[in-house]
């Protein structure tokens, strides 16, 4: 019960058996870029629950963010995957900088480009009219008597395509990064990586979020702050994970992230990470915001060490698993609220 608009084709829906320690995870595939895109429409079920085959369920995105770098974002996104039972996938979102793939060691099977249409001249037919450089939004095509294209500016949009009166201009496409496709036990895993040089992300990042299957569970790795790439990986969730740390540039940074999250209307909750008390600052302006506070993660040694060598969250310290289970269940019952509203 999906309907494809756009370039591509509807991935279609598939139903998903759910458990007691299963969440039903999918994202809404809506990726607007510019003239490119396609949006997937689906009959929303209210109910999280026993899986009927006569019904489609309720699918969930799960993202984790984060306002700055350095709180746990991976940290939290590889455990919770570790934790979620069979069905699982993981989609390493932070292009810039990926690094779950070094806590899931999965076995990458495939590896594919990333391409993005840029504009390319035809000099023998273009008469220097500028209405090119006139039109773009992004300053992407500054002109010296022919057009010049800045790709790294370029959104491809395709506007300068469409304006050019004596067809001058068409698309070439442009490499701009890859993704790694594999698996880890019952963990799918997405990641995508940036080439040098990249100027944007985002392309990527939704290149990543293209790759989102009929798994059981889905887990989106962000990227940190609150500009486009923070915004493209959070898009569509259904529930996001802010993951801080009890410090004042820690709380400031989740301020940020909290507002632009409410402009997106996109529920959340708050982890803390390398707690050591539970009236700390974090702890406070939740409490007085009536904003949940998830999960505490404590500051400890051997959680740090375990890191350094590349070992989960969930592997160094097997205690907290019932943590990260509880979590799934808590989440759950925040997304059928807010479906039965």
């Amino acid at each position: 019960m999906s309907t494809a608009i756009g370039n591509e084709e509807s991935p279609g829906i598939q139903a998903i058996p759910a458990t007691s320690n299963e969440l039903l995870l999918i994202d809404s595939h809506a990726f607007p870029g510019n003239r490119r895109f396609f949006i997937t429409k689906t009959k929303a079920d209210p109910g999280i629950g026993e899986f009927d085959p006569g019904k489609i369920k309720r699918k969930i995105t799960v993202a984790v963010a984060s306002g700055k770098g350095g709180t746990g974002k991976t940290t939290v996104a590889v455990s919770l995957a570790l934790c979620a039972g069979i069905g699982t996938q993981l989609l390493d979102c932070d292009v810039e900088e990926p690094n779950a793939h070094i806590f899931i060691n999965p076995k990458i099977r495939k590896r594919e480009p990333v391409t993005m249409p840029v504009p390319f001249l035809d000099e023998k037919k273009c008469t220097g009219c500028e209405k090119c450089s006139g039109i773009c939004e992004f300053n992407a095509i500054a002109f010296l008597k022919k057009p010049l294209f800045i790709s790294e500016l370029c959104h491809s949009c395709g506007l300068c395509v469409k304006i050019c009166p004596e067809g001058a201009i068409t698309e070439i496409k442009k490499d701009i990064g890859a993704l790694e496709i594999g698996v880890k036990g019952n963990i799918d895993f997405v990641s995508g990586c940036m080439n040098v040089g990249t100027a944007m992300s985002p392309p990527v990042i939704r290149a990543v979020k293209k790759r989102l299957e009929n798994s059981a569970f889905r887990i989106i790795d962000c990227p940190p702050g609150t500009a486009c790439p923070f915004v493209t990986s959070v898009k569509n969730s259904d529930f996001v994970l802010l993951v801080t740390e009890p410090t004042p540039f820690g709380l400031h940074d989740m301020k940020l992230a909290i507002k632009v999250l409410k402009q997106l209307k996109l529920p959340f909750g708050i982890i803390v990470n390398k707690s050591v008390s539970d009236s700390d600052c974090i702890g406070k302006h939740c409490s007085t915001e009536k904003i949940p506070l998830m999960m505490r993660i404590p500051e400890e040694r051997r959680i740090a060490e375990a890191y350094s060598c590349g070992i989960s969250l969930a592997e160094s310290m097997p205690e907290i698993r019932n943590k990260f289970e509880t979590l799934i269940t808590d989440i759950k019952k925040i997304v059928k609220e807010k479906n039965l509203k």
